[in-house]
């Protein structure tokens, strides 16, 4: 397995997207008035593709429109001191298809809040990195 300098085991694409798909909960980063912002978000996958269900008069959605947006999920254990880290880079669009969008309301997506999310952000991923912090042994401890 190859590592990093830092010592960190690297991902491949493959796992990457695995991993991806076990994730429900996730971090946006966008662009918000000129600043970065990130925005936790709950997600699913189809494909290699993340898909956002969010409302039309958010924010995230009005910033996210033809962007390049970053993405990320993690996991990790404290008392082990273990985990992983998957981040992807790639342009964010709003879905406007009427059967993309038909498509899109089958998928396990479901709303975590009251409001109205009819909403769907599709990021195509271009770069997918992560990275995976293995136990480390007695000597760190």
């Amino acid at each position: 397995m190859p590592f990093d300098s830092s010592g960190l085991e690297i991902l491949d694409r493959e796992e990457c997207q695995a991993l991806l798909a076990t994730a429900q909960l996730g971090r946006i980063v966008f662009t918000h008035a000129a600043l970065p912002a990130v925005q936790p978000v709950n997600f699913t996958m189809a494909g290699e593709h993340v898909i956002i269900r969010t409302s039309v008069e958010s924010k995230l959605a009005a910033a996210v429109r033809n962007a390049v947006v970053a993405f990320e999920i993690d996991d990790f254990d404290p008392e082990l001191r273990t985990g992983w880290s998957v981040v992807l880079v790639g342009h964010a669009r709003r879905v406007s298809d009427a059967a993309e969008l038909t498509a899109l309301r089958d998928l396990p997506l479901h709303r975590w809040t009251p409001d109205h999310r009819d909403d769907f952000i599709r990021i195509a991923p271009e770069i997918v990195t992560g990275r995976r912090i293995l136990s480390p042994g007695p000597e760190h401890q």
